[in-house]
């Protein structure tokens, strides 16, 4: 069995009754560029898991990142008042965030945005990671990581065990099921959480694609077996599909899901090998499909969001992640790293009413890489005056 390698990340707070879940959550994202010395309310919860005390928290963050982006996490008097501007608000609704293994890629990155603008977060997790996982939570590994811009903590309401390479119980094979890193979880199936969620919530309204595995990814892919191909569609992309046709039948109208996609689906990035490039191609393609029959089957938009690199531990596992993002500050039209938070606040932003008429639709949150057609670095191109940002 391979690792998977997943794109998320994911706070949570210590848990311990899961059966009736009340959250409350009162606040807002406002997305920004420089705001600074803002006083923030903290986000409220109901939620009978965290026990982590947040009202004497000071928190301090460096300027470098905050020149990037700053998500702004603010509370409203009242949760049917109407806000002035038009703020980012996800409040009363609940996110299920497939993929997360621990707190430094985009998965996570799209939890705590989702969270700070008032979203309730749900979490599938791999199952053989899941143990590692919420020891490292409850011991405080993440608590860094899960501060939320008002200096609250993130908090995640449930942990699912998930393996989304399955659909159903019956299509485990033996060898897996008495594997010992599946021993004492049970229900992971793609079916069995999406059963377990309805059982613990009822419904939910956001739905988040974070995860892929391509066991052959550093093989060419003249080289690539028909398992490793394969497998690389399954965990990749069809998982997608699945998550969509177990989930959306809970999931309310008006509800958004969305995946990670990358831009070596449609150009040849070498070393981003395995089948994975055809397999992110497939992704694309299914989410204009999966768009309109969740569209009109269930009133859902679905789309997905083309990333740039990131330094995360499942880009690492490929092994040039830091030739990628090299290139991309010499060659992008904007020449700066691309930051986790940036992904996540588009996440929040197509799972908001304000993007309710966008679906089916490749998002590109890369500094505007895509948009290049040659490597302006290449020596080619040495007496043109290419203009370059003075910072960099």
């Amino acid at each position: 069995m391979t690792t998977n390698i997943t794109n998320m990340h994911l706070a949570i707070a210590k848990a311990s009754a899961f059966s009736s879940h009340q959250v409350s959550k009162s606040s807002i994202a406002v997305f920004s560029s420089g705001a600074k010395g803002a006083s923030c309310a903290k986000l409220k919860s109901s939620c009978h898991i965290a026990s982590t005390k947040l009202s004497s928290q000071n928190v301090k963050f460096s300027d470098s990142r905050f020149e990037r982006v700053i998500t702004k996490a603010v509370s409203a008097s009242s949760d049917t008042k109407p806000l002035p501007g038009l703020p980012v608000d996800l409040r009363g609704k609940r996110a299920f965030i497939a993929g997360i293994a621990d707190d430094n890629g985009y998965g996570w990155a799209i939890a705590k945005s989702l969270a700070a603008a008032g979203a309730e977060i749900l979490v599938g997790t791999w199952v053989p990671a899941l143990n590692i996982f919420e020891t490292s939570l409850r011991r405080g590994k993440f608590d860094e990581s899960r501060v939320l811009p008002d200096g609250s903590l993130m908090e995640i309401t449930k942990v699912y065990p998930l393996d989304a390479v399955y659909d159903t119980p019956e299509d485990v094979p033996e060898d897996v099921k008495t594997n010992k890193r599946y021993a004492g979880s049970s229900k992971w199936t793609v079916k069995e959480v999406a059963e377990s969620v309805k059982e613990d919530f009822g419904s939910i309204d956001i739905l988040v694609h974070s995860l892929a595995n391509g066991p052959e990814v550093s093989k060419p892919l003249l080289e690539t077996s028909r398992y490793g191909y394969l497998a690389a569609i399954s965990a990749s992309s069809y998982s997608y599909v699945s998550l969509l046709q177990h989930f959306a039948p809970i999931m309310n109208p008006g509800g958004a899901s969305i995946s990670l996609t990358y831009i070596a689906s449609e150009r040849i990035i070498p070393g981003y090998g395995g089948g994975m490039s055809s397999a992110k191609a497939g992704l694309e393609s299914d989410t204009q499909v999966l768009a309109f029959e969740a569209g009109r089957k269930h009133g859902i938009r679905v789309n997905t969001i083309s990333a740039g690199p990131l330094r995360s531990r499942a880009a690492k596992a490929i092994g040039f992640i830091d030739m990628m993002i090299d290139y991309s500050l010499e060659n992008a039209p904007l020449q700066k790293e691309l930051s986790a938070e940036e992904v996540g606040n588009a996440a929040a932003f197509l799972a908001s009413p304000l993007a309710s008429a966008i679906t089916g639709a490749v998002l590109y949150v890369d500094n505007g890489l895509n948009a290049m057609g040659v490597g302006v670095d290449s020596p080619v191109f040495k007496d043109l005056n290419i203009p370059r940002d003075p910072k960099h």
